[in-house]
């Protein structure tokens, strides 16, 4: 699995905006995301933060993040909709679980906020954790890949000593056929995987 690795993804001005962000406090064992989206055309759809901050995120990034998902995989550029910025905050004692992304992530990317010290992404070759190679943790790194059905494996945790702080930048598409078509992987038993499990399609979509 090819990931790109982008140190000082954001401007100064934008990574200290998103560092202060005043959020509330988390228990040891949990995780809090904060939503917000916007679509192709520039509407937001949910906004925990400034729109015009989102705005600005879109402007600033969109070009940077279309270009890492043509190198990535060129054909799924056309099935973008929109884009997530979530703020994730996760308690020191968390941990997520090994898994894949939902399909309507054409790329997933993270950048570390805060603190200095943590761990960053967890990949492996299979969903046994074999294989295991983290990304090391560097605040305003950043960390991109585009998810295929059953192989992108990747978890994430804290260090047991301070809360992890990460802007999750997704691109999404809503056309999820087409992206198992372009995967080559059979989309009804797609589907019926996430009908099995709604666990995946309620959190999955929120975490890198």
């Amino acid at each position: 699995m090819e990931v790109k690795i982008i140190d000082n993804f954001l401007t100064k001005k934008d990574f200290d905006y998103l560092k202060k962000t005043k959020l509330s406090k988390i228990n040891n064992n949990e995780v809090k995301i904060y939503s917000n989206k916007i679509d192709k055309f520039g509407n937001i759809v949910n906004s925990c933060i400034s729109p015009n901050f989102i705005k600005r995120l879109h402007k600033n990034y969109h070009p940077k993040a279309i270009k890492i998902l043509s190198k990535f995989f060129p054909k799924k550029v056309k099935l973008y909709d929109y884009s997530e910025f979530f703020i994730q905050q996760t308690g020191k004692n968390y941990k997520f679980p090994i898994h894949d992304d939902v399909p309507t992530k054409l790329l997933s990317g993270v950048v570390y906020l805060s603190p200095k010290i943590n761990i960053g992404t967890i990949f492996y070759k299979n969903n046994n954790g074999e294989g295991k190679k983290i990304i090391e943790w560097k605040e305003n790194r950043g960390v991109f890949f585009t998810r295929k059905e059953r192989e992108t494996w990747h978890s994430f945790e804290g260090d047991g000593i301070s809360s992890r702080l990460v802007l999750v930048y997704n691109l999404m598409t809503s056309k999820v056929q087409k992206v198992y078509n372009l995967e080559k992987k059979n989309y009804y038993l797609g589907l019926l995987r996430y009908k099995l499990n709604p666990y995946l399609l309620k959190y999955l979509r929120f975490t890198i």
